[in-house]
């Protein structure tokens, strides 16, 4: 079994990777792929137009939203992988769910305002509607 874990950077989706340790240390056997996906960098292509810079550019704020998970897991003695992706944050993380083949997703939930926080961040949802494999959203 492969877990896909998105990582944002935000507490919530430490939360998401903690929950996820908790299988390991129950004695599930289960791999993991931390992935963080950046938007695209269309404002950036302004500033600086050459393709590598936006690669280590993207690669650069992409690990530094990976670190606080991969911390966790390192401590905990946990393997796991780690994908960059850029793009549409939601179609990308379900393309690499299907790249790895993961057999479930697991990622926190995000209020969005006053009113809308009572509902999923719309990354959350977007994911938790169109995937084929079950997603778990994690407080």
């Amino acid at each position: 079994m492969k877990i896909l874990i998105a990582i944002d950077g935000s507490p919530s989706a430490l939360c998401a990777a903690q929950h996820a340790l908790e299988f390991v240390r129950d004695g599930l056997r289960v791999s993991f792929v931390l992935a963080t996906v950046q938007e695209p960098t269309y404002m950036y292509e302004t500033l600086v137009p050459d393709a590598e810079v936006l690669e280590r550019l993207s690669g650069t704020v992409g690990s530094r939203a990976l670190a606080g998970a991969e911390a966790l897991f390192e401590a905990a003695g946990v393997p796991y992988q780690r994908e960059i992706g850029a793009g549409e944050p939601a179609a990308t993380l379900l393309d690499l769910a299907r790249q790895h083949e993961c057999s479930g997703i697991f990622m926190g939930a995000r209020g969005m305002g006053a009113i809308r926080g009572l509902l999923l961040g719309s990354v959350s949802q977007a994911v938790l509607q169109q995937a084929a494999v079950p997603v778990t959203i994690v407080k």
